[in-house]
């Protein structure tokens, strides 16, 4: 009687064990482990990137979202704080950086991560503080010299050539808008904040020194000696007047590409004009970066499905959004090389500087635009209008402090 009851306890634990086993490796082979990544792409470029998303997923066991953010860039701080944001932003304009690494929300990218030599090294500087890496450069994107090729057969190689060809054939850009201006004020010199070692400092602004005031002087004579534009001109303006033909040259950025070939406008892109000495007019390049939340739960393979991301969408990227790759193969791939307009936004971005991503830059943008606009309405000198400048960013930057 023992031996049967011990059997039939024994044979009770066996049915208890395989019947609770069945439903636990029921979910062990189903189940998969979710990322979710936040995009600042276009909808057809979060598209294009869910494919190459899944296919990392496949391989290593994860189910992947890709999400188009419209929210604010403060909506990401919130969720982080929260628990609820995800685990990669990929997409984010680098210069939004700063706040988030300020708020401690920026995970640093593993030192062996990736090989720096393979990717265009102004698109690393944007990503890094203090000398390291925060996040990663999926692509970047600058102005250039677009000129219409039915007035003008090749483009103007220095400062001098583009003054005297504008003087017949018209010029024109959004001339108050630091962001554009800033190319002409660093020809000479000229710079937002100093890099020192890797680092930015706030208090060592070169905004008046006598190279930027050599190129504010300039930018005043494109307004009030040469008469190329008004001083009040915006953006669209001088991008319809270059559509209609009206104007020979006109400074801007990829974005505007696809509207002048839907209008038919003869045109190509150069590089900006270098100064008469052969130094080159660095334009200000903007950077799409990734980065992995510090408060995501999934760290170590938010970064292995970022890299891949990353180094696998940047054809993509170049073909369905015209983004500027900063992986050196691709860049110098044929299918890149094969698109000429492009080529020349990439060979400027090569002697571009990365928009400061530090948070005091966002006292700067106001403040300059403010002094271009005086400098072109003659209401100051350059030299007035480059001191007031500096005064008023270290005012706006103690009082962020």
């Amino acid at each position: 009687m023992k031996n049967l009851k011990r059997i039939l306890t024994v044979a009770l634990i066996i049915t208890f064990a395989v019947v609770a086993l069945i439903p636990l490796s029921g979910v062990f082979a189903t189940s998969k482990k979710q990322l979710v990544v936040w995009s600042h792409l276009t909808q057809d470029e979060v598209k294009a990137l869910q494919p190459i998303a899944d296919k990392w997923g496949k391989e290593n066991g994860y189910t992947v979202k890709v999400i188009t953010d419209q929210g604010s860039f403060q909506s990401f701080q919130t969720a982080a704080m929260s628990g609820k944001g995800p685990d990669i932003m990929f997409g984010i304009p680098h210069d939004n950086l700063g706040a988030f690494w300020k708020a401690k929300l920026l995970e640093a990218v593993p030192a062996n991560l990736i090989d720096k030599k393979n990717f265009v090294s102004t698109a690393l500087d944007a990503c890094s503080f203090e000398g390291k890496l925060y996040a990663l450069p999926i692509a970047m994107e600058t102005y250039a010299l677009f000129y219409n090729t039915s007035k003008v057969k090749e483009a103007p190689k220095t400062m001098s050539q583009l003054i005297t060809l504008a003087k017949k054939y018209g010029f024109m850009y959004d001339v108050n808008n630091f962001y554009f201006s800033f190319a002409f004020i660093a020809q000479n010199g000229g710079y937002v904040f100093k890099n020192k070692g890797g680092s930015l400092d706030p208090n060592d602004i070169g905004l008046a020194t006598n190279g930027a005031i050599k190129g504010l002087s300039l930018i005043r004579d494109f307004v009030q000696t040469y008469k190329f534009m008004p001083k009040d001109i915006k953006g669209d303006i001088a991008k319809g007047n270059f559509q209609n033909q009206k104007i020979a040259f006109y400074i801007s950025g990829p974005w505007d590409v696809q509207d002048f070939i839907k209008a038919k406008v003869p045109f190509a892109v150069a590089p900006l004009p270098k100064t008469d000495d052969g130094k080159p007019t660095p334009s200000f390049v903007g950077v799409q970066a990734a980065f992995v939340s510090a408060k995501s739960k999934n760290k170590d393979a938010a970064f292995k499905l970022m890299k891949y991301l990353v180094e696998n969408s940047a054809l993509t990227l170049f073909k369905v959004g015209h983004r500027i790759p900063v992986l050196n193969k691709v860049l110098t791939s044929s299918e890149v090389k094969a698109d000429k307009i492009m080529s020349a936004f990439a060979e400027q971005a090569k002697v571009g500087i990365p928009m400061p991503n530090i948070p005091e830059m966002s006292a700067v943008w106001p403040v300059a635009n403010n002094a271009l606009s005086l400098i072109t309405t003659g209401k100051a000198t350059p030299k007035q209008a480059a001191d007031a400048m500096v005064k008023q960013i270290k005012q706006g930057i103690a009082q962020m402090q």
